[in-house]
């Protein structure tokens, strides 16, 4: 729990969704806290997303909750009395900004007596950016400066400073060494193919050639990452039909992923959740991006543009998360040549 400490300030974080953007906050969140040792910060979210809060500050708390529980203006004022016996917070910066959450920060303003802040999230600009017409396609503010500025108009500025949460080292994987050989010499890539919706996904078909001419190379060992059992069954019949290909779905939990991805030398994945993974755990990604854009802000944390791979289309981008049918009806933004993906990748590993 959470310690008031008369020489600091107590600052409640809100943030409920979704995986990406909770793991684009942990680099800002863990520079603040060791920027600000004297202050203490509680950060709230759904119970699912602690296990990303690996090796955290001791200044700072992770709230599990299940938001669903606390429905309605009743619901979430049930919820802030809880938050404020708990935290009793000067100060709520709301990185979400959705009604939830907006009701949140009223109530510990109008009756906690709090400072509160807000991300701004820049809707103008991105509807802008992904209108069909006329787009203005412009780099937007990344997420994590608008985390930070959050923080600034608290009155706690800083600069970031994070390189991984196994700090300069990677993670132990010594517990894998059943299944994996040791990687001596090998160069290590992992590929997460999977991502939640249709404009995000590079087609398998596509993504199988890839895999197929990496397979090829000595001493390129592929680990591929998915998750639930149709994704599992593709890529079983990957690994089982092309040499130096293992299946990582299942082997361990989350904490187990980051430490693996650690020692990655590279990860191949969507605009998603294993990108952010990744970025993490300092191990570099070479993203494919159809519908959306890094143009948007959403790129990982000190991951290169020059390793996102993307085609210029009039009509892309199209969506700020890819949730959007093709105008098309082909996702011609994902027909990028699979000879291109894998000299992209081989590039990446010859650095």
């Amino acid at each position: 729990m959470v310690q008031k400490n008369n020489a600091g300030r107590t600052v409640l974080i809100t943030r409920f969704s979704a995986v990406g953007d909770i793991a684009m906050t942990l680099p800002l969140l863990y520079s603040l806290c060791r920027k600000y040792p004297e202050h203490r910060f509680a950060f709230v979210s759904r119970e699912r997303f602690g296990q990303f809060f690996i090796n955290k500050p001791e200044n700072l708390e992770f709230i599990g909750t299940d938001p669903d529980r606390y429905k309605g203006l009743l619901g979430l004022f049930r919820l802030y009395r809880e938050l404020k016996k708990r935290v009793a917070p000067d100060c709520v910066a709301d990185l979400h900004d959705v009604l939830r959450t907006k009701l949140l920060r009223t109530y510990f303003r109008l009756f906690g007596g709090a400072v509160c802040a807000h991300i701004i999230k820049g809707r103008k600009e991105k509807k802008a950016l992904t209108r069909q017409n006329d787009k203005c396609r412009a780099q937007l503010t990344s997420t994590f400066e608008r985390y930070r500025d959050v923080f600034t108009r608290l009155g706690m500025p800083f600069e970031p400073e994070f390189h991984s949460l196994f700090g300069n080292g990677k993670g132990d994987i010594s517990d894998f060494c059943s299944f994996i050989p040791p990687k001596g010499d090998d160069k290590w890539v992992g590929i997460a193919p999977f991502a939640r919706h249709n404009g995000k996904i590079y087609p398998l078909e596509r993504m199988e050639r890839v895999i197929e001419i990496l397979s090829k190379h000595e001493g390129v060992k592929i680990f591929c990452f998915g998750n639930g059992p149709k994704e599992e069954e593709t890529v079983n019949r990957w690994c089982a039909k092309y040499p130096n290909t293992i299946s990582f779905i299942g082997r361990t939990k989350f904490d187990g992923e980051l430490r693996f991805i650690s020692h990655l030398d590279a990860m191949v994945s969507m605009d998603s959740a294993n990108m952010h993974m990744a970025s993490l755990v300092g191990t570099p990604a070479v993203s494919i991006w159809g519908a959306t854009s890094p143009l948007a802000g959403f790129l990982g944390w000190n991951q290169k543009r020059e390793d996102c791979i993307e085609l210029d289309l009039e009509c892309r981008p199209c969506s700020i998360f890819g949730n959007k049918p093709c105008i098309h009806g082909d996702y011609r933004c994902m027909k990028i040549e699979p000879e291109h993906v894998a000299e992209r990748i081989l590039k990446k590993l010859r650095k």
